[in-house]
């Protein structure tokens, strides 16, 4: 036996070719150049004495320098995990088919090493142990049902997207088959602080007739308010109270009120119904409906367009969005009309010098070059605007700022008093000046709402593309073409017919008393086609719906009058560039039969108080409120009556919560 071990060790030591020098010191200089060539792959490289070998203790040693790193911590324990889940009898009870697949693929992205500059070749030769691994751990559940579709993510309201709120973008982690999948600290992005500000104040009170029989207010055609309530309906959330201004709620609709004859700037109508959330009290509607001239009529029109491009309004429902509605808007213009543009963002900008509105394609490429970037700063914005329209200016022709921003106001003159000072300087030259809000978050209503008021122009807040065919397209005449300045109007409600009453809304355009016949004082603007809509709730003498008492000691002669009449309407406006007002007046009778949609009107105004949370409808609720909207749509060529109904249905899941 002995001497066949003999052999046979002879036998493959002559076998064995002699070992060829050349070769081996050929071998030995292109691993130490391989070897050289990684160290000088990176800048701060450090040689290193361990070499390669083989043997338990060297895989032993080289598992326990993975297993520090923290792709091999999260490689070793997910192959824990999997050995447990599929290996034991409790794991296999709580792995179900959907489980097992995504630990699979948790896992495998996990367990992906992490190269480091000390031990590169090391940690090459663990990439590919793992990889092995990785694929014999795979094959131990590669039998279990292929899983569904995990999901998707639950939208959250807000998320940051390169520094600003976008919405749309999910925040929170998504559970699959009870497993939460942490994310990295590093990966979540914080809601951005909420830096809205509405401009609004307290709901009007009830005034004694017999204490305050005269109510003088500026009419409103606003209808940013509205805007701003839809969408943070149909974004899950009830609106601030102090984004719900009534008026504007009430005047987003059109409503039939007889036309002016010719020669008209608009015809007032008044009617009076009951009131659907108090029996005994009656609504007064008051309806201002603005006469449309031919087209063909228009005179010329100047418009600037005032861009925001700061950094807020890089989302896509801010300038993406303007950029859509101006190119929307553009088709509706003639080709004698003129366009500029005017850019701020840290510092103002002509981005388009006055171009006439036939040269369609130069205009859209402006506008496409526009990106957003730097902070705000509205005032220089305003002032080259002003420059922009002062040079454009013809006798007879409409010149119009249109500031279309998400009311960031963060540089410059920022203050809404300050601002109001620099606008009502400048309405004076007869430059108009309308106020577009875009996107949610920092929407600065309070200063859109001061420059509008002041400037002689509107307010509105658009928050999709169909709102802009809406504002831009619909009503663009309205919008832009103003038939009355300064329009005021002032109720002298009677004592003797009338105990109590209450303006519905426009608690942010009172006005005093002697205000109404100062011409000095400046009041909203009706525009061409457009219907202004005031509602009153009054409380008829001796009705059991009176909530104060009489007082004991009348004064002598209060309970006098036409007791026929309800009140005297007067209405106070100047027709676009006069200085000197006139004045419409008319009785208030209690035989004014109600207008057509007067429920419409109602149910709106009622809706509004109830986002208010106001404490004078009783327990009127939102069933109530959707059952007389529907009862009263009437003609809804667009869909937005429709529109508002399944906005009260929303507003009413919401309020349940």
């Amino acid at each position: 036996m002995s001497d066949d071990l003999d052999d046979l060790k002879a036998a493959m030591k002559a076998a064995t070719p002699a070992p060829d020098a050349a070769k081996k010191a050929a071998h030995l200089a292109l691993a130490q150049k391989n070897f050289a060539d990684l160290q000088g792959s990176r800048d701060e490289a450090r040689l290193t004495s361990d070499r390669p070998g083989w043997g338990i203790w060297t895989g032993a040693r080289q598992m326990l320098n993975f297993m520090t790193t923290r792709g091999g911590l999260t490689a070793t324990t997910a192959l824990v995990a999997i050995g447990f889940v599929t290996l034991t009898p409790l794991g296999q009870g709580l792995l179900t088919p959907r489980d097992a697949t995504e630990v699979i693929a948790t896992r495998s992205e996990a367990a992906k090493p992490v190269m480091t500059e000390t031990r590169e070749r090391e940690a090459a030769e663990q990439k590919m142990e793992q990889d092995d691994a990785v694929a014999d751990s795979a094959s131990v559940v590669a039998a279990a049902p292929v899983a569904e579709p995990a999901p998707a993510p639950m939208p959250q309201m807000f998320a940051k997207e390169a520094g600003r709120a976008v919405r749309g973008v999910a925040l929170n982690n998504t559970p699959i088959g009870g497993i939460v999948r942490p994310m990295p600290q590093d990966m979540i992005a914080a809601p951005e602080e909420n830096t809205e500000a509405f401009a609004n104040a307290r709901q009007n009170p009830l005034k004694i007739t017999a204490d305050d029989p005269v109510s003088t207010f500026s009419i409103d055609v606003d209808t940013a308010s509205y805007a701003v309530v839809r969408n943070s309906l149909t974004n899950g959330m009830l609106p601030p109270p102090d984004a719900v201004r009534v008026e504007e709620m009430v005047n987003y609709f059109p409503y039939a009120y007889p036309a002016p004859e010719n020669g008209e700037a608009f015809r007032p109508t008044v009617s009076v119904s009951p009131t659907p959330w108090n029996p005994g009290t009656q609504i007064v509607q008051i309806g201002i409906q603005g006469a449309l001239p031919a087209i063909a009529d228009r005179p010329a029109l100047n418009l600037v367009f005032l861009i925001d491009t700061s950094g807020s309004m890089e989302a896509q429902n801010k300038l993406p969005l303007l950029k859509q509605s101006f190119a929307l808007m553009l088709g509706q213009l003639r080709p004698e009309d003129q366009i500029a543009i005017v850019a701020y963002a840290g510092s103002a900008g002509e981005v388009l010098a006055p171009t006439k509105a036939s040269e369609r394609d130069k205009i859209l490429a402006a506008l496409n070059n526009l990106g957003a970037g730097g902070s705000t700063a509205g005032q220089a914005g305003l002032q080259q605007a002003y420059s922009v329209a002062e040079s454009m200016k013809s006798e007879g022709e409409v010149t119009r700022v249109i500031l279309a921003t998400d009311g960031d106001f963060n540089v410059g003159l920022s203050d809404p008093e300050a601002l109001k000072t620099f606008i009502e300087g400048k309405r004076k030259s007869g430059t108009y000046l309308s106020v577009l809000g875009f996107g949610r978050g920092n929407l600065d209503d309070a200063t859109m709402q001061a420059l509008a008021q002041n400037g002689n122009g509107t307010a509105a807040y658009i928050d999709t593309l169909s709102e802009a065919q809406k504002v831009l397209v619909d009503q663009l005449s309205g919008a832009l073409f103003p038939i009355a300045d300064d329009v005021k109007i002032q109720v002298e409600f009677n004592p003797a017919t009338v105990a109590e009453y209450r303006l519905i809304g426009y608690e942010t355009r009172a006005l005093n008393r002697e205000d109404f016949n100062n011409d000095k004082v400046d009041a909203g603007d009706i525009g061409a086609g457009t219907s202004v809509t005031a509602l009153y709730e009054i409380t008829p003498v001796g009705s059991p719906a009176q909530l104060t008492e009489p007082l004991r000691y009348q004064p002598a002669g209060v309970a006098q009058g036409d007791a026929d009449e309800l009140g005297f309407l007067r209405l106070r406006y100047k027709a676009p560039g006069e200085q000197t007002s006139q004045l419409i007046e008319m009785p208030i009778t209690a035989d004014l039969a109600p207008q057509p949609d007067a429920g419409f009107a109602i149910a709106i105004a009622g809706f509004g108080q109830l986002l208010r949370g106001s404490t004078y409808i009783g327990d009127w609720s939102w069933g109530d409120a959707i059952a007389l909207a529907n009862a009263n749509k009437g003609e809804d060529a667009f869909g937005y009556r429709a529109e508002a109904v399944q906005l009260m249905r929303l507003a009413q899941s919401l309020s349940a919560r």
